[in-house]
């Protein structure tokens, strides 16, 4: 395929807002980063957000939209498209370039076991606002096929290795509502999986006991005192035996065992928690000489310590590479949509377990 320009799109699992990003990339290679724009979703559309992943727990069609579900898609729907007119209008965007969108939506429920994923947000109608083609509903069918339905990033990580030229095996990290591991071998191979909770433990402790949307640069995990008993009891969680392909919901791991701690030590011991799941990721996935994460994590220096600690590897951020920490994936689902129109694959059974390489992704035009 032609070297293009598309826009990628994300609203991740911690719902602090949407991410876009411009890249240039025939859907092998990135050619060109471009540039980014960050629009926050506000307290009122939050709330609905998370009034709709309640409500998502009772679906069994992934299509409907009962109740709040269909305000909430109205919302996703409509932030979306004002963070692109946005990005276009600007002085330093050739929007005439711009022609493909990578729409993921907002997951509010995800259940690969009960075969069953929902991302919100309506692409078609994204499309026709936008005049620009879009290519949404990324997940559904390696869902179908009988793969996790995630992570779907780790292709547009190696080529981010590839192109970095780093050596040796390399985990790429993503931390977040849900943390996941890129490990890329020194050979080229991919193995990828979730490795358990991200930022949204911490980012829900914070709403419940602060009132605050996040731990704003690990202040208050770094003023805690991480409690080895309350880890030891999250990590035993049967979850982290399991051997990948497996990916999480935001709230499959729940904040109970830190409910008697003081708001500084939940906050140290679930940035720990998140850590030890990383660690634990990595070395299931064969180890890494050198770490690299990614997200709203990376923010997080309680995590990134953590992280230091207990692993022997080399920890850098995204930054560090010339790569994005907050807007990678916004950048992959551009990436991901332009692996789409040339028909390559998006998903692997080494990353969500489908049972071979396949394309995801539906087109809707305008």
């Amino acid at each position: 395929m032609r070297r293009i320009v598309a826009a990628g799109l994300m609203s991740g699992t911690s719902m602090d807002g949407i991410d876009a990003a411009l890249i240039a990339t025939d859907g092998e290679d990135v050619e060109d980063f471009g540039p980014t724009a960050f629009r926050p979703y506000s307290d009122a559309e939050r709330a609905v957000l998370r009034a709709a992943l309640a409500a998502a727990t009772t679906l069994t069609d992934r299509t409907a939209r009962p109740g709040v579900l269909a305000e909430a898609e109205r919302i996703v729907t409509d932030a979306h498209a004002e963070t692109v007119e946005g990005l276009l209008a600007r002085d330093d965007v050739d929007a005439v370039r711009v022609s493909l969108v990578g729409f993921h939506g907002q997951t509010v429920f995800h259940a690969p076991a009960r075969r069953l994923t929902v991302q919100i947000g309506d692409g078609a109608a994204l499309a026709k606002r936008l005049g620009i083609p879009v290519v949404h509903d990324f997940r559904a069918a390696d869902i179908a096929a009988g793969g996790q339905g995630a992570p779907l990033v780790p292709i547009f990580h190696r080529a981010l290795v590839r192109a970095a030229g780093l050596s040796g095996d390399v985990a790429v990290v993503n931390i977040g509502g849900v943390a996941n591991v890129t490990r890329v071998a020194a050979d080229g191979s991919l193995i990828a999986f979730d490795t358990g909770p991200g930022n949204a433990l911490i980012d829900d402790l914070m709403l419940e006991r602060t009132g605050a949307a996040m731990d704003r640069d690990g202040r208050l995990s770094l003023s805690g005192k991480v409690q080895a008993q309350t880890l030891a009891e999250l990590i035993a969680d049967p979850w982290f035996d399991l051997k990948p392909p497996k990916s999480l919901d935001r709230d499959a791991f729940s904040r109970r065992p830190v409910a008697r701690l003081s708001t500084a030590d939940a906050a140290a011991t679930l940035a720990a928690f998140t850590a030890e799941a990383i660690i634990r990721g990595i070395a299931l996935a064969g180890g890494a000489d050198r770490i690299v994460v990614c997200g709203g994590g990376a923010h997080n220096p309680a995590i990134l310590r953590q992280l230091a600690v207990m692993s022997r590897a080399d920890v850098t951020t995204a930054d560090a590479h010339g790569w994005s920490v907050d807007f990678i994936e916004a950048q992959a689902f551009a990436y991901l949509a332009a692996r789409n129109r040339a028909g390559l694959p998006i998903s692997f059974p080494e990353t969500t377990g489908c049972p071979a390489p396949m394309t995801g992704g539906v087109l809707s035009l305008p």
